[in-house]
């Protein structure tokens, strides 16, 4: 069991200090970053370095580098100072037409364009100085969700990946598969058959999870052709080709005639997609994240209804 620390006996301007220490290797630069002297900045590394037990930056000719147990540190420090602009940035009220405030997100393309677009929309029209950024969701997500939502404002993801975070559900959404419209091995309908001996065209990610695990189950292992990093980029790798890819029937919708795909129904009973907005519990009770969270289901709402 770790050690358990008493955070009222902390001095928290180290954690400013630490993360410029470790990012910058440099004492001089990470004083000036966080406006303390030079021999400040070396007194905070001498409190940190007795506090870890661990030299943190070790000297490599006339540089420094990051010990073991500095480079861990990194990462957390980063959160961990996020974490703490948010918690202080926290507010009782929140007046949507006159706020300036930054909400960012974690989502995938194929989120951004069928509901991130409409909510900026929406954000837009109530509250002209909100800013929205869209992050693409991180590979780790699955090993340390919480950790990963403590410095963003929300998660779009269906359910199925993550649990135990609180979350308002914004829309539903179902699989469809898409073929080249010239593939002629393909008729009016596809078989399970023909999902096993055709090439993929995959968006090889989390997302893909529920779906990849109901295919595996049913005996078929897609034989991945190509992998993107864009669930919008899978129709340019299906047209004119034998591949097949499973994608999004709202997305498949924003399809134009000249694609050069077919979208086709699934030869089975593909899991629905309930997508929903996931956040960290330190904002459930803040006033500017219970707007968004309110926008976000309004808006969830009508893409709901477009899907029916």
């Amino acid at each position: 069991m770790g050690c358990v620390v008493n955070l009222a006996g902390l001095d928290m301007n180290l954690v400013v200090a630490l993360r410029a220490l470790l990012e910058e290797r440099n004492v001089t630069r990470a004083g000036q970053r966080v406006g303390l002297s030079q021999p400040a900045m070396s007194a905070a590394l001498a409190r940190l370095r007795r506090h870890f037990g661990d030299e943190l930056l070790s000297r490599a000719g006339t540089s420094y580098e990051l010990t073991a147990l500095g480079a861990v540190l990194l990462d957390r420090a980063r959160a961990a100072c996020d974490l703490l602009e948010r918690v202080f940035a926290s507010q009782a009220r929140f007046d949507a037409a006159r706020e300036e405030r930054e909400f960012t997100f974690l989502a995938s393309d194929y989120a951004v364009a069928v509901f991130g677009a409409k909510l900026a929309k929406a954000i837009h029209e109530q509250a002209p100085a909100v800013r929205l950024t869209f992050r693409q969701v991180p590979a780790q997500i699955t090993q340390d969700p919480a950790g990963m939502l403590s410095t963003v404002d929300g998660l779009l993801m269906t359910h199925g990946v993550i649990s135990d975070l609180p979350a308002v559900e914004l829309y539903r959404d179902r699989w469809v598969c898409v073929v080249a419209r010239d593939n002629p091995e393909v008729g009016e309908g596809l078989t399970l058959a023909q999902l096993a001996e055709l090439p993929w065209a995959a968006y090889q990610r989390v997302h893909d999870a529920t779906v990849g695990r109901q295919l595996s189950m049913l005996g078929v292992e897609p034989r991945v052709q190509v992998s993107v990093d864009s669930f919008q980029l899978l129709p340019a790798m299906v047209a004119g080709t034998r591949r097949i890819a499973m994608v999004h029937a709202l997305l498949a919708a924003r399809l134009g005639r000249d694609s050069g795909i077919r979208v086709m129904e699934c030869p089975f009973a593909a899991v629905p997609v309930h997508e929903a907005m996931w956040w960290h519990p330190v904002h459930t009770h803040d006033a500017g994240h219970r707007w968004l969270r309110e926008t976000a289901a309004r808006v969830g709402a009508t893409v709901h209804a477009e899907s029916r």
